[in-house]
């Protein structure tokens, strides 16, 4: 399990990579785990991490999606077997760095709700979307949980209802990509997009997610005085004068 999935401490960036291309990148419950190690413990190492997918596909879902154990378990007992994949939606959402996933080929059931999980998701033109779990006999209800604070209602029926691959450009007006490049520009826009948000201190990369998480789902008069306190209180820390070395 170790080489299906790859890390590189690049400085200041985590570079994760799913890394079972022999299987468009469908991962384990085992793998799911280590995802969700690897986040959890991103914020102590990295400003921010970067998520991809070897080979031609991002992620096409889970390995065995489909299959049904010979005694089905209580209730109780399934939501142990979910909870490995609610906890890695979980893990991305309160990271304190921004997480970027880079998609290109195949995005379907947990490899589209990750990339919609991610704080920033750059797709290629050659990408595609999917959440086909209602064609394997699966309530998509963990899928449509990472689409909750992102994608419009209407957009999430249509996916769940129809099981269709949409192209990334639906998915960009669906809120579950951030911009689409042309394949062959992808890795030069991501790198750029990088370089760019390394300008910035650190202090203002997890402010700016804390605020992105959390004041969306707040009244809108609380948001404001959210906003005007996180600002003073940020803007008056010694961090954010410092300059990258």
């Amino acid at each position: 399990m170790a080489d299906e999935i790859l890390v590189k401490q690049d400085g200041p960036i985590l570079r994760i990579t799913l890394n079972a291309p022999d299987r468009g990148n469908a991962v384990t419950d085992d793998n799911v785990r280590e995802l969700t190690r690897l986040i959890n413990g991103a914020g102590e190492k990295a400003d921010m991490v970067v998520l991809r997918g070897a080979g031609k596909e991002f992620c096409v879902g889970r390995a065995g999606m489909g299959s049904r154990p010979a005694t089905e378990p209580t209730a109780y007992a399934r939501r142990g077997f979910s909870d490995v994949v609610f906890d890695a939606y979980g893990a991305m959402r309160n990271c304190p760095v921004p997480i970027i996933a880079v998609v290109h080929g195949g995005a379907h059931g947990f490899g589209c709700a990750i990339a919609a999980a991610c704080d920033i998701t750059i797709a290629s033109d050659k990408a595609v979307f999917s959440v086909p779990e209602m064609a394997h006999q699966i309530m998509p209800t963990m899928v449509m949980s990472s689409f909750v604070d992102r994608v419009p209602r209407k957009a999430m029926a249509y996916l769940v209802y129809s099981m269709f691959e949409v192209s990334p450009e639906r998915a960009l007006s669906y809120g579950i990509v951030s911009d689409v490049v042309p394949a062959a520009q992808l890795d030069a826009h991501v790198d750029k997009l990088t370089a760019a948000m390394l300008k910035a201190p650190r202090i203002s990369l997890t402010s700016a997610k804390e605020y992105i998480r959390t004041g969306p789902d707040m009244p809108v008069v609380g948001a404001i005085e959210y906003a005007r306190n996180l600002h003073a209180t940020i803007n008056s820390a010694a961090e954010i004068r410092k300059p990258r070395t």
